[in-house]
This record gives C-alpha cells, structure tokens and sequence, in this order.
C-alpha cells in the first residue's frame, strides 16, 4: 500500500482550510485517511499551520511521501 501525507480540503466555497492527512495513495482526495495529523488554513493572515511533528516523522520514517505542497508546510515548520 502507498501511503501519501497530503491535504483534504474542508470548509466552505471560497473560503477554504484544509487538513493534513496520510492516506492511501488510490483514495480519493477528500475520502478516507488513516489519520489526521494537523491543519493548514490559508485564508488567515498569517497563514495557520499546526502539524504534530511526532506523528509526521513517525510516517515519514515509516516510509510515507509527502505531496509538494505538504513537503513545503513542513519545510515551514522545520520538521523535514
């Protein structure tokens, strides 16, 4: 199974916040995840990104790959 860490988009038109979730690679983007491991909100001025550390390594040691975008967020957060 591939696992991907990657965004699900959450909130309403136009004003979107998503997700940081790891999920299988074939899911759909806003179908099942096996775990949630933070939130990105881009619509806030500064930007709000929370994302538990532990369980991102715990998954990126475990072999999951992060979207480009998520690669960035945690970039941000000096978790990679």
């Amino acid at each position: 199974m591939a696992v991907k860490i990657r965004l699900r988009r959450m909130g309403a038109k136009k004003a979107p916040f998503y997700r940081v979730v790891v999920a299988d690679s074939r899911s759909p983007r806003d179908g099942r995840c096996i775990e949630e491991i933070g939130i990105y909100d881009p619509t806030k001025s500064p930007h709000v990104i929370d994302i538990d550390a532990e369980k991102a390594k715990k998954w990126l040691s475990n072999g999951a790959q992060p979207t480009d975008t998520v690669r960035d967020l945690l970039k941000a957060k000096s978790i990679i």
